[in-house]
């Protein structure tokens, strides 16, 4: 939340989705709440991670919407960059960045092949030339235009992870893709991760 609320860039929302915690994480949301009025919290029944990404889509005021997990860290320059480069490029749908893995000493191998191969996926031609490898954007990475999202139908659920389908979904619509060359996302490495 921190690194939210000290971006450059300060025309901007929190929507912060508590999908039903139960150890006192509503509690402290509602501190940020009262403490920032950027800070907006909305409290659902848990229903895991594709309704609560839907939930939060749905209230959304803004046309642009950049997406972060609660234990991730924003560069103070993230939204400023992704805004820059959205409104720079009206045929832009989504754009990311490139990431860095934290804490580093339990960066695991097989976690930072995939972002060493995701940071040399800048371009839309880089991009889009591997999506059907694996999913070339890291999810908690994007800002996106809104319309874009909802056009084909927000996100679902397939049986595999709801972010890689969502981009090719997107791809399959003609969005482009794009990624800031820059690292303005500090993304948490996991013992529970499965994949990557």
């Amino acid at each position: 939340m921190e690194s939210l609320l000290e971006q450059t860039y300060a025309n901007f929302e929190v929507v912060v989705i508590d999908d039903g915690s139960s150890d006192g994480t509503l509690d402290m949301l509602r501190v940020w709440e009262q403490k920032d009025v950027r800070v907006r919290v909305v409290a659902i029944k848990h229903q895991g991670i594709i309704p609560a990404l839907n939930a939060g889509l749905e209230v959304c005021r803004a046309s642009l919407v950049a997406r972060m997990d609660a234990d991730d860290k924003a560069h103070p320059e993230r939204l400023a960059r992704q805004v820059e480069a959205l409104e720079s490029d009206p045929g832009l749908a989504v754009c990311a960045s490139l990431v860095e893995g934290f804490p580093e000493d339990q960066v695991r191998e097989g976690f930072q092949i995939y972002i060493d191969w995701l940071n040399r996926l800048v371009s839309h031609e880089a991009i889009t030339r591997e999506i059907f490898i694996e999913s070339p954007i890291a999810h908690p990475s994007v800002a996106f235009r809104k319309r874009w999202v909802e056009q084909v139908g927000g996100y679902k659920e397939h049986g595999w992870p709801e972010d890689y389908d969502l981009w090719l979904r997107l791809y399959l619509a003609g969005a482009r893709f794009a990624k800031v060359p820059e690292i303005l996302l500090y993304w948490r490495e996991h013992e529970r991760r499965l994949t990557r």
